[in-house]
């Protein structure tokens, strides 16, 4: 099937947040019927990965998928149910529309291929615009490298390659506090020479936190976009401005290596969410889940 594009423009354009099922939020200028059915095709062939797809970074294979029989696509609503084998399973409905009452269609079908999938979970995902009075779940925040200049922070904020051995050494101890953030995993990569730099901030001779991989890649349209990046300071070394060192110093290289932008997914009231706001960025809408 292909969507069309005068019934799914109105329900995902502004002043809804750009969101693409399995893909993410992706830039406005990004947002094409091509790229959600893109998706379609994807699902349904052995390659499973786009060209574009920031996951493809740390797999062979994508662990979510759109159940294209089971989409469900008109004027003014369109459900677009994925399948994420990942855990005990999840299935998600990525709903959009206008009328609050569709998600009770939304909920139906969540409900109904967990059943017939055996998915552990169920979920509907719901999508806000910036102007949202009472804005929830996770913040869409861009980054444009053309409108701001990013210069180099002050501060103990090094590529982890520039730091001397006994220093790189204490990684694994940061790595393994911080694993719940995704660290350890991302020490793993580091090890086995497969990501971008990492940017590390020292003090008294151990990492006490870090941003990276630092990696840029073209966008469905050619666009170079600095990837995201696991992000988090030492619980014990916060509220000392590391990691608005750390954040600075990321976009100081995205801009001196080329990226146009980079969109940032963040907690609503977060200590993320704060730091970005108050760096300017601009927020795209929200992105919700609540349970089937």
């Amino acid at each position: 099937m292909r969507f069309r594009w005068d019934w799914l423009r109105p329900v995902v354009s502004a002043p809804y947040v750009p969101y693409v099922p399995t893909i993410g939020p992706v830039h406005p200028s990004v947002l094409t019927e091509d790229l959600f059915t893109d998706t379609l095709i994807a699902a349904s062939t052995d390659r499973w990965f786009l060209r574009y797809d920031k996951d493809i970074r740390w797999s062979d294979s994508k662990d979510e998928s759109v159940l294209v029989e089971d989409v469900v696509h008109g004027p003014g609503e369109t459900l677009i149910p994925t399948l994420s084998a990942r855990g005990a399973g999840t299935i998600k409905v990525h709903f959009y529309g206008v009328e609050a009452e569709g998600t009770f269609a939304a909920t139906e079908l969540a409900q109904k291929l967990a059943a017939e999938h055996g998915a552990g979970k169920a979920r509907i995902v719901r999508f806000l615009g910036p102007e949202a009075l009472h804005g929830r779940g996770t913040r869409i925040q861009l980054h444009d490298f053309r409108a701001t200049e990013r210069p180099a922070p002050d501060g103990p904020v090094h590529p982890f390659s520039e730091w001397p051995k006994g220093v790189q050494g204490t990684f694994a101890e940061f790595a393994k506090e911080m694993a719940a953030d995704g660290f350890a995993f991302l020490h793993e990569q580091m090890r086995a020479g497969t990501v971008g730099p990492v940017l590390t901030a020292v003090v008294s001779g151990k990492v006490v936190g870090a941003i990276g991989p630092m990696e840029i890649r073209p966008d469905a349209i050619g666009a170079p976009q600095l990837m995201p990046q696991y992000f988090g300071v030492l619980q014990r070394h916060r509220g000392q401005g590391l990691g608005r060192v750390l954040w600075r110093a990321a976009m100081h290289w995205g801009q001196a290596n080329g990226a146009a932008y980079q969109l940032l997914q963040t907690e609503v009231g977060g200590a993320s969410d704060r730091l970005c706001r108050s760096e300017g960025l601009t927020s795209l809408g929200f992105t919700y889940w609540q349970s089937a």
